[in-house]
Order: structure tokens, then sequence, then C-alpha cells
């Protein structure tokens, strides 16, 4: 059975939202040291080299950690993901 989410409210409810796309739908970004300490609570991250880049699910939660965007767009293909960009 299928179920509407418009069905009983005018607004999609937001765990709805956050799981359109999931498995099918992906990101990258090019991350922060910060955003690096947000995404892995308590892990030791010091001096990162050079640009990190992240393939991230629709939801958000990531998939991947690069060190170039190209290599975070071929791993998304591999996982017959669709990348979209985000402005």
């Amino acid at each position: 059975m299928i179920t509407d989410p418009f069905a009983n409210d005018a607004a999609m409810a937001k765990d709805v939202l956050a799981e359109l796309g999931t498995g099918k739908v992906a990101y990258v970004k090019k991350v922060t040291e910060a955003d690096l300490h947000r995404m892995f609570p308590g892990a030791e991250i010091e001096g990162m080299d050079g640009p990190v880049w992240a393939l991230l699910s629709a939801n958000g939660s990531p998939i991947l950690l690069a060190d170039s965007r190209d290599a975070a767009i071929a791993n998304a293909m591999e996982q017959d993901l669709k990348t979209v960009s985000l402005h």
C-alpha cells in the first residue's frame, strides 16, 4: 500500500521529505574541517592538506570522503546514484 504524504496535511512531513531520493540521488560538496567535525563527531581530524569532497545522500548523510570532486562523482556512478548540484 502506498501512503500519500499529503493526505492529512498541506505540508509534507519532515521525515518524509528527508527520505526523498535516498538511495537514488546524492550530491557532492566541498567540505571544511568544521564540516567534517559535524559529520563525524569525535573523529580525529587535523590539518587537512588539501580540499576534501564529500558524497552525501539526499538526506545529507555522508557516504564517502574523497580528495577530489571527480573521485566522489565516480563513486556515485559506481553506486548508480544520480548526482545533483546544489546552489
